[in-house]
């Protein structure tokens, strides 16, 4: 039976970001969106509503969010629904709560709080080049820096 999980968010960070580190040494970041969705009503009402996800993003990605995103700030997630359940340990009552593991990400917006955004490009999975340009952008290379073996390219080409 084919089966798919996967999210979609764009939204505003509700509080900054915490990283945590886990036993084993890896990181773990924990953050939630507010998403809001405007709407009429059929009386020609105007109205808004906000949810709130939480999510939680692993490793490098968790980091580099921790590092750079604070709260207010916009934020494009793209991951996997989680269903965490718990038994509640002073009513015994059962508990759960869904979460959204992030996958890939986007900074939106620029530093100066602008708006912006783009593709990632080469750079990291998931990390927006335009949103830092000065941290993601590769050293630029002078023309005489090309490398002896791609000189003669042609030349080395079997066929």
């Amino acid at each position: 039976m084919p089966s798919l999980n996967k999210v979609m968010l764009m939204g505003n960070l509700t509080r900054d970001p915490e990283l945590r580190v886990t036993p084993k040494g890896t990181p773990i970041c924990q953050f939630s969106l507010a998403i809001n969705r405007q709407f009429k009503m059929e009386s020609g009402e105007s109205r808004e509503e906000v949810i709130y996800v939480d999510v939680e993003a692993w490793g490098k990605q968790g980091e580099t969010i921790a590092k750079y995103v604070t709260k207010g700030r916009p934020l494009y997630v793209e991951g996997r629904l989680r269903l965490d359940q718990w038994e509640d340990k002073n009513t015994k009552e059962k508990r759960s709560r869904m979460k959204v593991v992030l996958e890939q990400f986007q900074f939106l917006g620029d530093s100066r709080g602008g708006a912006g955004g783009g593709s990632a490009g080469n750079a990291e999975p998931g990390v927006d080049q335009t949103a830092s340009p000065e941290r993601y952008s590769p050293p630029p290379r002078s023309p005489a820096a090309k490398p002896a073996a791609q000189e003669n390219l042609d030349e080395d080409v079997p066929f």
